[in-house]
């Protein structure tokens, strides 16, 4: 399965561990080009020109529509279990629209935690309760 990886360049170093798991599992993982840059540079996905300057948001969505699912990397940040952010709140929409699987590594924030809960709960995605592995099980 081609899988891209979603969520906050706050877990950047996280990202590219799920993208070792995963192909170690066999899938084709695709990756923000900008990953390894953001886990040397964590303000780097905060750069309003670089993001510009890359299109990072394009790039992302471009991902997102050539993958067969999506997994969303979502660790506790700032006081919210399960953090998603509104980039990777627009590419769980482009996934639901184009009716690619979303997988959550973890359960999704709650409502009183963060507002748009609501919606990232209408996607129906699949959580993973940190088990990469279950990919492909499901």
């Amino acid at each position: 399965m081609k899988i891209m990886i979603c969520g906050s360049m706050s877990f950047a170093r996280e990202m590219l561990e799920a993208k070792g798991k995963l192909e170690g599992l066999g899938h084709e993982v695709l990756l923000t080009s900008d990953a390894e840059a953001c886990v040397d540079n964590p303000g780097l996905n905060m750069d309003r020109e670089h993001c510009h300057e890359k299109q990072i948001d394009k790039e992302c969505f471009d991902k997102v529509a050539e993958s067969d699912a999506i997994l969303v990397v979502n660790y506790p940040k700032d006081g919210i279990e399960g953090y998603v952010g509104g980039a990777t709140l627009m590419e769980i929409g482009i996934a639901r629209h184009m009716d690619k699987k979303i997988f959550l590594l973890h359960d999704p924030p709650r409502e009183e935690k963060l507002r748009y809960a609501f919606e990232i709960g209408l996607t129906n995605p699949i959580v993973l309760n940190g088990r990469i592995d279950r990919i492909g099980q499901t």
